[in-house]
């Protein structure tokens, strides 16, 4: 899990794939129960202004990803990336939990 972006209205961290890491754990204790695992990676976008948080997965996080290297290459304005930050924030349904 990687923090990419906090702002006083947004946060977003990349959550990784972790399959490969749990496996070969798992191969060193057969007797541990299964861990449920991260097949692919994805985004999470939490807006802290309504305390709401969207996970992208799949084409999604393929698309976020793409936006998030193209920002890489322009640089944009702190108001731009929120832009787009509010854009995904309108799919958030799930109210924000501690993990």
């Amino acid at each position: 899990m990687h923090m990419l972006y906090d702002s006083e209205s947004f946060v977003v961290v990349h959550m990784l794939p972790d399959a490969v890491e749990k496996k070969s754990a798992q191969a060193l204790n057969d007797t541990a129960p299964a861990i449920p695992q991260l097949a692919r990676h994805g985004f999470e976008i939490v807006d802290k202004r309504s305390g709401k948080e969207v996970y992208l997965d799949g084409s999604w996080a393929e698309m976020f990803q793409e936006q998030i290297l193209a920002w890489q290459r322009d640089t944009p304005t702190q108001e731009e990336v929120e832009d787009a930050l509010d854009r995904y924030a309108g799919l958030a349904q799930n109210p924000v939990v501690v993990h």
